[in-house]
């Protein structure tokens, strides 16, 4: 019995004293989306984040320049190790429209259906009619996958 209440003794102290060593190693993570957002950062799906001194910026901008204002902004901030890994996106809106056109006509979920695709900017614009509601969500995720695509606006009716 005094070898069982040792070893619980022993366990338990191992523990407490690794406890502070495993929230240690943890880091902690900022997030600083919504500072950069109120300096009014023009970046689509910004996500701005702080750990252990290094700012990770991740989103998509229409040019090189926009992406390296967000990052000269970190810097003002006082953060002098900054990934900017903010993607330049350029909308080629006849490919987006054909490359919408051709995903929503692959997808076997979506047959039967009938579809007019404009692209403006990288809004694509989707009109037409569908078999059943849950084709509209359908139609929807399998146009946000595209890249180039900012935003997808829905404009679709039962038959």
């Amino acid at each position: 019995m005094k070898r069982t209440v040792k070893r619980a003794v022993a366990i338990a102290a191992m523990i407490m004293a690794l406890t502070p060593a495993a929230l240690a190693a943890t880091p902690q993570t900022t997030d600083l989306t919504n500072t950069f957002r109120g300096a009014g950062a023009a970046i689509d799906r910004l996500q701005v984040v702080e750990i252990s001194g290094i700012v990770i910026i991740r989103g998509r901008a229409a040019d090189k320049a926009q992406a390296e204002a967000v990052g000269l902004y970190a810097q003002t901030l006082g953060y002098t190790r900054v990934a900017n890994l903010i993607q330049i996106s350029t909308h080629d809106d006849a490919h987006i429209a054909r490359q919408a056109e051709r995903e929503l006509s692959f997808h076997r979920a979506l047959d039967g259906c009938q579809f007019s695709v404009t692209s403006d900017r990288g809004v694509v614009r989707v009109a037409g009619h569908v078999k059943h509601e849950l084709q509209k969500d359908v139609a929807a995720q399998v146009l946000r996958t595209i890249n180039g695509v900012r935003s997808v606006e829905m404009s679709l009716e039962k038959f």
